[in-house]
């Protein structure tokens, strides 16, 4: 009760102020430490359950059913504790976004760390950072709703946790506040750049000041950029558009097959066993895989595990080429395979993995021409934003997020060249990210296209009128002239007993028998009816409306529920003036 008092007593001074924008950057600012903070733990978790398998279970290849015992763990947790999907974490935010007033559940706050800590900790083969993701746009939500703020406010916060999560994460702030811009936002000004630009450098500070001054990834260029390179990293470009559209297809098709599985526990035993075969043959693949791609950043090839299968292979060029071209085909299926199965992790992970493997696999082919000698830990470092922009569609942040967590800003035009090409590489044949690929199919992707994100936004329950009279079709015409009195509207939905519509009157079509008495009690609604242009379902899809609209270019359609009841009309005029209303909402600062 006190704690209530207390709050109303601060939300009513900050609306005696009227300054809105000034609570928002006090929000931001605590969402940055918070989120911060979550992505300091979950790494401190995940490093210290790590620590505890590896110096416990290394020996005898126990360690190979650590990923099932980890999974069923999260099963556990998610199905009994939580239940509640907390997979895909961006992909949630951005459905949260555009389908829920940017409000995330309140145990999102935890939930994702908690779980991501057991698949990850003990061996499954994905990445931390989109469960923290989805844990900083949790709290970034949690807080705004704390504060009752409105849904352009509640939208920006879910942002800054994002942005605050990533700088916390990475130790990259202006990869948190690209993140947020180029994947989460819908629209954006310099008023709204600035609480993410707090959010993602307090955010990173907080990991600063826990974690130490290093970066993730440790990088010494052996050699600088040379201009005569230029075409190979385009080359590299290409290769990693077509790597990125692989990930996306394999990780769907996948994740599709444990879907159509409906027993949980079938669904564990054949991941864990999958990912335990896995990593028999390929020990490299085993958790986030860090070590080795360290390893290829500096150009060595040590990371290559001497098992019993590899021996010797980081001596061979051909041998490398081949085990590098499994690890790439490979490491999206056992992503899949732990999420698929019931693990819960992210792709950013993964998509590094897999990037760090593409350069040096270029690098090491390419140099094989006589006469060329590319530095692979470059190109590794390099395909690792090819990737990122590939697969995410974000190139932008990648660029900037693989400078800062690896001190390689040397390499800014090749990382630029790669993830540009890259991106335009999927984008020919993938029109959409895999955070938006089955949202877009649901037609619940919010996106940057203005026009369309209004219309997403858009709520067609909320453009229904209601204020129409509905005639029975069993009525003559003096029945039907009390309703045209009385009515403020030039249409009359016709309906059976069961609500049922048949069809429409229209007064123009009633105008000139109403001056004929005559033929009062001979005609019959059903003799001056006509049948709906279209009618609209109750779950259509806004863009499906507009397409109907324009497909039989009336002004008025009717709505009907799922049994074909009649419930009311949606007009044009009606959905323009939500649209404007909802652009100046958005866009008015």
């Amino acid at each position: 009760m006190i704690r209530k008092l207390w709050l109303n007593k601060i939300i009513a001074l900050i609306d005696n102020s009227k300054n809105e924008y000034r609570l928002i950057l006090v929000l931001s600012f605590v969402v940055g430490i918070v989120s911060g903070l979550a992505a300091v733990l979950l790494k401190n978790v995940v490093h210290a359950l790590d620590h505890f398998v590896i110096h416990n279970f290394s020996v005898h290849y126990l360690y190979l059913i650590l990923p099932l015992i980890g999974i069923f763990l999260t099963v556990l947790f998610v199905r009994y504790y939580v239940k509640d999907n907390i997979g895909h974490g961006v992909s949630r935010i951005l459905y949260c976004i555009s389908k829920n007033g940017s409000r995330l559940k309140p145990h999102n706050n935890y939930s994702s760390i908690v779980a991501s800590s057991l698949t990850i900790g003990f061996g499954g083969s994905v990445g931390a950072e989109a469960p923290i993701v989805l844990t900083g746009a949790s709290i970034g939500s949690t807080l705004g709703r704390l504060f009752r703020q409105n849904s352009k406010n509640m939208m920006l916060l879910v942002g800054c946790g994002a942005a605050g999560a990533i700088g916390g994460i990475f130790k990259a702030p202006i990869a948190g506040l690209v993140f947020a811009l180029e994947i989460l936002m819908l629209d954006l000004n310099m008023k709204r750049v600035v609480p993410l630009l707090i959010s993602s450098v307090t955010g990173a500070l907080m990991a600063y000041f826990f974690l130490g001054n290093g970066v993730a990834f440790d990088v010494t260029l052996t050699s600088s950029f040379q201009l005569n390179q230029i075409h190979f990293y385009a080359i590299l470009g290409v290769f990693a558009g077509f790597v990125s559209l692989y990930f996306t297809k394999m990780t769907m098709h996948v994740e599709t097959i444990f879907g159509n599985i409906n027993n949980w526990i079938v669904k564990l035993l054949i991941g864990g066993v999958s990912l335990a075969a896995i990593f028999f043959f390929f020990p490299s693949l085993y958790g986030e895989g860090i070590g080795t791609m360290q390893s290829l950043l500096d150009g060595s090839t040590a990371g290559i595990p001497n098992n019993w299968l590899w021996e010797g292979a980081q001596y061979n060029n051909i041998t490398v080429l081949v085990f590098l071209g499994v690890l790439l085909l490979l490491k999206v299926i056992a992503m899949a395979i732990t999420t698929g199965s019931g693990g819960v992790g992210g792709i950013f992970g993964p998509t590094l993995f897999i990037g760090a493997a593409a350069g040096f696999f270029i690098a090491q082919v390419l140099n094989l021409i006589p006469g060329v000698d590319l530095p692979a830990g470059s190109f590794a470092l390099v395909g690792m934003a090819g990737m990122m922009a590939g697969v995410m569609h974000a190139p932008l942040t990648a660029i900037f997020l693989i400078a800062e967590i690896t001190g390689g800003y040397q390499l800014l035009m090749p990382l630029m060249l790669t993830s540009t090409i890259a991106y335009l590489t999927i984008m020919y044949f993938e029109p959409h990210s895999i955070y938006t690929k089955r949202l877009a199919a649901r037609g619940e992707l919010i996106t940057h296209h203005k026009d369309k994100a209004i219309l997403t936004l858009l709520k067609l329950r909320e453009v229904i009128e209601k204020d129409f009279l509905t005639v029975d079709q069993e009525c003559s015409l003096r029945q039907l002239l009390p309703y045209i009195a009385k009515s403020k509207r030039s249409l009359f939905p016709v309906v059976t007993k069961e609500n049922k519509l048949v069809g429409i009157v229209l007064l123009n079509d009633v105008r000139e028998l109403m001056f004929d008495e005559a033929c009062y009690d001979d005609t019959f609604v059903t003799d001056i009816m006509i049948k709906a242009p279209d009618t609209i379902k109750l779950d259509d899809r806004m863009e499906n409306v507009m397409r109907k609209f324009n497909e039989t270019e009336a002004w008025n359609l009717p709505v009907v529920d799922e049994n074909k009841g009649y419930v009311g009309f949606v007009s044009k005029s009606k959905i323009f003036s939500a649209y404007r209303d909802l652009l100046i909402h958005f866009s008015d600062e």
